[in-house]
């Protein structure tokens, strides 16, 4: 059998070559019953599209990419299931690429984005130097910020106020008894370590309290390693409070697993709570308390706000949606 070409689809499906290059490009834009005849006959006939030669004729191709700051952290595998989910739905691949917090590697990844010639990225930016992000944009492609706020009005981003949640995490703490707290956080180029410890700081000087009585460890990870290591640090230097707040779950978790072989009791001696809530947290050995983002919806919005830029362009409005987070109570607090 020859090359199946757009024709051949066309005839079997009873459409227009016209109708066959919507499904194609804008699923969208064509009815449910009259796509699902398309994408059948597009199964029967074995049709494969030139991606190469759609790529060259449009001057990008159906793919978005991605770029996270650490895909072993559940919260961003659940970010990338609501983009890949929307992204299939509307006919697009996506293409991972994983910073490590390393704004080298972002850099490489986002010119292998543009190399591949994407039709949008979705970024969780690694620092605050945008200067990148408008080469992009420069180069037409379109650019929504993931899980990081917008500093300018000319652009989409989605995310969640962790302001908010850190307030919340740090009153939570305070309404159990907490004298001593401390935060453990990550890199201070990450943008949601500094918005997080500002709500803890918020949060004490709404008690009453000194924010500056807050101690904070710094670690160079936002991992379970790094967690731990924090507290064996804490442990050596016998400075370890009665309450900590990690700038996310992975950081609590390996907190726990560092006081619990140390002998220390949790929430007992230490009360400690995380965010994101992870599935892990729940099932930690005490369960964890944390502070909940929506982690699906941030990747299926932040890919609609993408999308939308990419095919209405005339039309569409930069939106700087900001979700609020909510507290989970469990076992690791007072």
């Amino acid at each position: 059998m020859g090359t199946v070409s757009i024709k051949d689809v066309a005839a079997r499906a009873g459409v227009s070559p016209g109708t066959v290059s919507n499904v194609l490009n804008r699923p969208e834009k064509v009815a449910g019953d009259t796509r699902a005849r398309v994408e059948a006959a597009i199964r029967d006939l074995g049709f494969v599209r030139h991606g190469s030669a759609s790529t060259l004729r449009a001057g990008h191709s159906r793919t978005i990419g991605l770029s996270v700051i650490d895909i072993g952290n559940p919260f961003f595998t659940d970010v990338a299931a609501g983009v890949e989910d929307v992204a299939s739905e509307r006919g697009y691949a996506v293409i991972l690429g994983n910073s490590s917090g390393s704004r080298m590697k972002e850099e490489r990844n986002l010119l292998v984005f543009a190399e591949q010639r994407v039709r949008g990225v979705l970024i969780t930016p690694s620092d605050e130097d945008g200067a990148r992000l408008d080469r992009l944009r420069e180069r037409g492609i379109s650019v929504v910020l993931v899980d990081h706020p917008a500093e300018r009005s000319g652009q989409c981003a989605v995310a969640v106020n962790d302001v908010t949640g850190g307030a919340m995490a740090v009153s939570h703490l305070l309404g159990g008894g907490a004298d001593r707290l401390g935060y453990v956080g990550g890199p201070a180029a990450i943008r949601q370590c500094q918005d997080r410890r500002r709500g803890a700081e918020q949060a004490l000087a709404a008690a009453g309290r000194d924010p500056g009585d807050l101690l904070e460890l710094a670690m160079p990870a936002m991992t379970a390693r790094a967690g731990q290591q924090a507290a064996e640090k804490l442990l050596a230097d016998r400075s370890l409070p009665d309450a900590l707040f990690c700038a996310n779950d992975l950081l609590a978790l390996g907190v726990l697993r560092g006081l619990l072989q140390a002998g220390v009791r949790v929430p007992d001696d230490v009360s400690l709570i995380g965010y994101d809530d992870i599935d892990f947290a729940s099932a930690s050995t005490v369960s964890l308390s944390s502070v909940r983002q929506p982690t699906y919806k941030l990747g299926r919005v932040a890919t609609e706000l993408l999308l939308d830029e990419c095919d209405n362009p005339d039309t569409h409005a930069h939106q700087q949606i900001m979700f609020q987070p909510d507290l989970v109570v469990r076992e690791s607090t007072r």
